[in-house]
């Protein structure tokens, strides 16, 4: 079986990486890391979410918007905040409007959604204590 370590990076396709950056970097406090060129021409863009964990940004999409959230393949991306009331008083200072409102979720953890400029969900929570996944966890941990 293979024995996996974590999920390193989420790779999203834009349509307009200085948009995407301003959102990301100017907005949200990413850090840009690194960047790609491929045949002389930007290729990829690597955001620090974690010093082990990244967002690939790639140039150049097609169309304009990401497919819609019943569409099959890549659904959203989740960030782990601290404090779900605290990211949504920065995103609102950001200027960053919620996609969907700060609620708890069937799984007990607390969420809050939104959007980047080309239409990719993103879903902030707050684990819960007594959240199916944290009871999940201890479980495993105990196994």
């Amino acid at each position: 079986m293979l024995t996996v370590a974590s999920i390193t990076h989420v790779a999203i396709r834009v349509k307009d990486v200085a948009r995407t950056l301003e959102f990301y970097v100017g907005k949200l406090g990413f850090a840009e890391m690194m960047r790609l060129d491929r045949d002389g021409r930007l290729w990829l863009v690597y955001l620090r979410i974690t010093d082990d964990q990244y967002l690939e940004v790639f140039p150049e999409g097609e169309g304009d918007a990401a497919p819609g959230a019943d569409a099959v393949g890549y659904d959203h991306m989740c960030l782990a905040v601290a404090d779900i009331d605290r990211a949504v008083r920065e995103l609102e200072a950001a200027g960053i409007p919620l996609y969907r409102p700060k609620t708890q979720g069937a799984d007990g953890n607390w969420q809050a959604w939104i959007v980047d400029p080309d239409g990719h969900r993103i879903e902030l929570m707050q684990m819960s204590p007594d959240s199916l996944q944290a009871k999940a966890i201890a479980r495993l941990r105990n196994a």
